[in-house]
């Protein structure tokens, strides 16, 4: 199955796999990938809400 997305391995230690996870059972994501890419987007999208905030107050 073709896809437009870039890939790429992530190592990541048990407890941290676990939390990832958890996080993809109670929010019913499909795939570990689809749960790991929900994340990303969730952090970067908090990194720019503080570094707003930070300008802001600045």
């Amino acid at each position: 199955m073709a896809t437009d997305r870039s890939r790429y391995t992530v190592s990541v230690d048990t407890d941290l796999f676990q939390q990832i996870e958890d996080f993809r059972f109670k929010y019913r994501f499909q795939t570990r990938s689809d749960a790991t890419v929900e994340l990303i987007r969730r952090g970067l999208e908090q990194l720019k809400r503080e570094e707003t905030e930070t300008t802001d107050k600045g």
